[in-house]
This record gives C-alpha cells, sequence and structure tokens, in this order.
C-alpha cells in the first residue's frame, strides 16, 4: 500500500513535468537565470510556550516534526479568493528554462495567464471537471474534461496535501521555517525508488505553496517559488471566456 501512496506522488508530478516539458519544446521555452530561493531560517525548536511579543498574548506553536507535520498540515486551508504570480524553473543536463504563470482563484473556478516565449499568452480556467483554454486575444476557445490534470497542474506547481498520504518514515524531515518573512511549514520527502526528493515551504497564514523544489539523485531539476499573494476579491471579468460567458457562480 505503501509503495502505491507513493507511486501516486510521483504519478502526480510526472504530469506536472509533461505539462512543463510540452510548453519548453512547443514554444522554445527561453533560457534564464536560476531561480533563488530567499534564504531560510529554521526554527524547529519552537514549542507551545512560545509568545507573539508583538500581539501580547500567548502563540501556541506545536513542535512540527516528521510524526506531527502531517497533523500540521490537515489544519491549513487554501484561501478561497486570491491572486498571485508563480514563477517555475526547469534545470536539466546543460541548461534550464524558466516561465511565469498570473494565477487567479475565486471559489471553484481557477484562472492561470502564462507568457510564452514567442509572445503568446497561454490562458485556462478550470474547475478540476472541465478546462477552457485559448491564446492571447483569438475569440475561439477550446473546452476539454479536466482529467487527471488539476488546477495545481495547470499552475505547475506540486499539490502539498499530497504529504497526508505519505507514510510518516517516508518524511525526511520537517519543521517551521521562515522564507523572506513568511512563515512556512518546511517539509522534506525521502528519497522515493525512482531517486526523487520533494521539499516544500507552505504558509501558515494563507495555506499556500509558496516555495518548492523537486530534486534527482540530489541535483535540482525543478523549482517554484511565490511568496507573495492578494486575498482581495478577484474581478468576475477575470472569469468571463472570450464569447462573453460567464463562468463565476451567481
Amino acid at each position: 500500500m505503501e509503495k502505491r501512496k507513493l507511486n501516486r506522488i510521483t504519478a502526480g508530478f510526472i504530469v506536472l513535468v509533461v505539462m512543463v516539458l510540452i510548453l519548453m519544446f512547443s514554444n522554445s521555452l527561453r533560457r534564464s537565470s536560476h531561480i533563488t530561493l530567499p534564504e531560510e531560517g529554521s526554527s524547529p525548536g519552537q514549542t507551545e510556550d512560545d509568545t507573539n511579543a508583538s500581539g501580547g498574548d500567548a502563540l501556541t506553536v506545536i513542535a512540527v516534526t516528521p510524526e506531527t507535520v502531517q497533523t500540521a498540515i490537515e489544519t491549513l486551508t487554501r484561501p478561497r479568493q486570491y491572486s498571485r504570480v508563480i514563477r517555475v524553473e526547469q534545470l536539466w543536463d546543460g541548461g534550464s528554462g524558466s516561465f511565469e504563470t498570473t494565477v487567479t482563484v475565486s471559489g471553484r473556478w481557477t484562472r492561470t495567464d502564462r507568457s510564452l516565449s514567442d509572445g503568446q499568452v497561454r490562458h485556462t480556467i478550470t474547475d478540476g471537471e472541465i478546462t477552457y483554454i485559448w491564446y492571447g486575444s483569438e475569440s475561439s476557445v477550446y473546452s476539454a474534461p479536466a482529467g487527471d490534470i488539476t488546477p495545481d497542474d495547470e499552475q505547475a506547481i506540486p499539490t502539498y496535501e499530497t504529504i497526508l498520504d505519505l507514510p510518516v518514515e517516508d518524511i525526511a524531515a520537517a519543521d517551521y521555517r521562515s522564507v523572506s518573512d513568511v512563515n512556512c511549514i518546511y517539509v522534506e520527502t525521502v528519497q522515493d525508488p525512482e531517486g526523487y526528493t520533494q521539499r516544500y515551504w507552505v504558509s501558515v497564514e494563507t495555506g499556500l505553496l509558496v516555495a518548492s523544489e523537486r530534486l534527482l539523485e540530489g541535483e535540482t531539476i525543478y523549482r517554484m517559488a511565490s511568496l507573495t499573494a492578494d486575498l482581495s476579491t478577484p474581478s468576475t471579468d477575470r472569469f468571463i471566456l472570450p464569447d462573453g460567458t460567464v463562468l463565476l457562480d451567481t
């Protein structure tokens, strides 16, 4: 059963990688500088006795370890409405490529706008069941069942909630870390049979994945970073298709 759980996580990442590779090779993804994750401050020794000096009130902080991190992750909830920009970098022998995606979420709908190297912008709107895709200012929209392509896949990010499916022995490290003043739960998985290790930094304030790395045999092959998010209600115009169809529930 544990092997099946590992295979589910690996299979999900393979879907993500395939989508990114399609973008890289079909659109001649530009070479770019590396994403550098901000300097991390680790504080794994925090306990329930810690206090929030700025507010003056006691702040209950449960120590996060490989044995307790799944309970901590389970308490996090992603916001129902937000906007942010995600930067993704893929690295391979002799090169690398990166792209940025603007993500807008409202309820069950997720919109992505990704700038391609040829100057076009790839737009998608999905609710996890149906996905709409169009390019630039085109009026024609392609729609299809989402199938196994999740909203996170459209953003080209891993789904950190898969941590909940892992056996405890497959979690190599877990603690609290601060990344550019963003307080996070950090999780690192044990290298799986295929040689992959996954690292996650999840904001304890927003419940959003703010950084991640994927390693193959100890070498980084994937990075993502998105340290800030706008939690205000997005404009309904963001969820109107080129033909005028309004997707947001009324």
